[in-house]
């Protein structure tokens, strides 16, 4: 229940303060005095967007706070997710007072909006998202505003209501659905894509096997193009290598006639020298092992340098094979890609786009498959809600039935037309409010058939039908902006008396200018505009007792000392 609402700097409002209790409470005041700012406070507790210059000229910064008394229960009706730190932790209530053994606890809702239009949320005193918010105050604030009327004549606003009339169960129906919808969309996709596949498949398949036929038949190597590079640099200088090995081994080991000594014969001369001194100088003894050391390394090279050099040699035609295969791994490289990492690459990628290809029909039949499984629990999920739509429809017009003859519409028949559309994300029904308000008149569609009074009436019966299936329905407290609109007289009496009855057992908060409904709060507020001094103010009062008999006169349209209006007031208020 929503104790008090406090109003700060918002446009008219310079500060205002309201205490509401249980019952009906009704807020009155002349047109343009500020009932519909007091209805924005409401709104921006509940997470929605400020107005532009809602803040109050001159003010840096507009503040609205509702307290909210509730049965500690209420955290466990709160949306999924919405943990808020501090929740039920205020000092002034908390578990102080119990209600028919439940622990009553305090929320503390506040919303701070910035001249530029920022805004902060709290939540008990804390920061808080916006978000979290609306979540909180969606489950303590059902706000019926003057926009209601024109969401009742939209057909999928209508559908929403028809499913809240089925039960909690029904969303869990919708989501099922919307999620069977996203898989047929997908597989249609699929299906789609595998059949431009396969309208290509022919020309992009010959095209990749004559590909991957010039790629295998060259079979290049990971690094075979480096290599084949540098053994071509070597066959092209094959000459100048031999000549420098075989000279080298000449110049080493000597000339196999021995005219030429080699280094290799002159090293082992001196070491024989060396060795005719042996043992009588430990220095020239350690260099005398070095020496033979490289005689024999300067006779082995030699010898292996001959070898090598007699080696050295390649067939006819060697060079030309191998440019030939390099010219043509050249090619493939400019062909796919720059070097031959990216050919070997290209070819795998080739190779599983060819299995894809080749596949292509076998998927597609797969594909045709997944679809008809994905089409045929669609419509098992369009079936449930059908199922419940259809149960709950009558039940609806009973329902609203009931309500509208309360409201002063004894006559009026109210059908909920289901017709078959198009699956979407909601189903394959649309749904539309038809309304006869009078006997002998054909049911039309609500946008087509009802006034702007009966709208206002059918408003009322259905906001009072979809909040009886609220889980928190007795902590909620009802906001009613001009539902009265377009009516008057014993009408507007019914449509009091209807909210009355709602109001038992909870809060109701009716903004109207009729004082037919206004005669039957329990708590009277009127707000008040002062133009005095230049500067333009609202006051927010509570009206007591003998006060409300004059505001109900100001209502009858009647000055303060017109006795006819003040009996006639009195009256009202008798009759309440």
């Amino acid at each position: 229940m929503l104790v008090e609402l406090r109003v700060e700097s918002l446009l008219l409002i310079e500060s205002a303060e309201m205490r509401l209790g249980e019952g009906l409470n009704v807020l009155t005041g002349e047109t343009g005095a500020g009932k519909s700012v007091l209805a924005h406070a409401l709104d921006l507790l509940m997470g929605s967007r400020p107005k532009p210059g809602i803040v109050r000229p001159g003010a840096s910064e507009a503040y609205v706070e509702g307290r909210f008394v509730v049965a500690r229960s209420f955290l466990a009706t709160l949306p999924r997710g919405c943990a808020i730190e501090g929740l039920g932790e205020s000092e002034d209530r908390s578990g102080e007072l119990e209600e028919d053994g439940d622990e009553v606890m305090e929320i503390v809702v506040g919303r701070r909006v910035m001249a530029d239009g920022r805004t902060r949320a709290y939540l008990n005193g804390r920061a808080a998202a916006v978000g979290d918010l609306r979540r909180i105050a969606g489950e303590l604030i059902a706000f019926h505003g003057q926009h209601e009327h024109r969401r009742l004549v939209d057909v999928s606003e209508q559908l929403d209501l028809l499913d809240g009339f089925c039960g909690p169960a029904q969303q869990e129906r919708r989501e099922a659905c919307a999620q069977a919808l996203a898989r047929v969309r997908g597989a249609q996709a699929e299906l789609s894509r595998l059949g431009e596949l396969q309208q290509a498949r022919d020309r992009e398949l010959g095209l990749l096997e004559h590909e991957l036929a010039e790629i295998d038949a060259l079979d290049p190597q990971p690094g075979e193009q480096a290599r084949l590079q540098s053994e071509r640099e070597r066959l092209r200088q094959i000459d100048a290598l031999r000549a420098a090995a075989l000279t080298g081994a000449v110049e080493l080991g000597g000339s196999e006639d021995q005219e030429m000594p080699g280094a290799a014969r002159l090293v082992s001369a001196a070491c024989a020298r060396i060795d005719h001194v042996q043992g009588l100088d430990r220095e020239l003894d350690a260099l005398g092992q070095r020496c033979r050391t490289l005689a024999l390394e300067a006779e082995d090279l030699a010898v292996e340098l001959r070898r090598h050099g007699e080696q050295l040699d390649m067939e006819e035609g060697d060079l030309q094979r191998l440019e030939e295969r390099l010219a043509e791994i050249e090619r493939l490289c400019r062909k796919h890609g720059g070097d031959l990492e990216a050919v070997i690459s290209y070819a795998e990628q080739a190779r599983a786009r060819r299995q894809e290809l080749v596949s292509a029909e076998v998927a597609a039949g797969k594909a045709r498959e997944h679809l008809r499984a994905a089409e045929l629990e669609l419509e098992e999920k369009v079936s449930a809600l059908r199922k419940a739509r259809t149960k709950a429809a009558p039940k609806l017009e009973a329902a609203m039935r009931a309500q509208l003859r309360s409201l002063a519409m004894p006559d009026a028949r109210f059908e909920v037309r289901l017709t078959e559309r198009e699956p979407t994300a909601g189903g394959a029904d649309a749904v539309e409010f038809m309304l006869a308000p009078n006997p002998g008149v054909a049911a039309g569609p609500l946008r087509e058939s009802a006034s702007g009074g009966e709208l206002s009436r059918t408003m009322l019966a259905l906001s009072a039908i979809a909040d009886s299936a609220s889980a928190v329905k007795e902590l909620r407290t009802l906001v009613f902006d001009e539902i009265d609109a377009g009516i008057g007289g014993h009408t507007a009496r019914s449509v009091g008396e209807r909210l009355r009855e709602l109001a038992q057992g909870r809060q109701v908060l009716c903004i109207t200018h009729l004082p037919q409904i206004a005669s039957l709060a329990r708590t009277h507020f009127s707000i008040v505009k002062d133009s005095a001094g230049g500067s333009t103010s609202a006051t927010v009062v509570e009206l007591a007792e003998h006060e409300v008999v004059g505001e109900l006169v100001r209502m009858l349209g009647a000055g303060k000392d017109d006795l006819a209006a003040t009996r006639h007031a009195e009256e009202l208020l008798s009759a309440a």
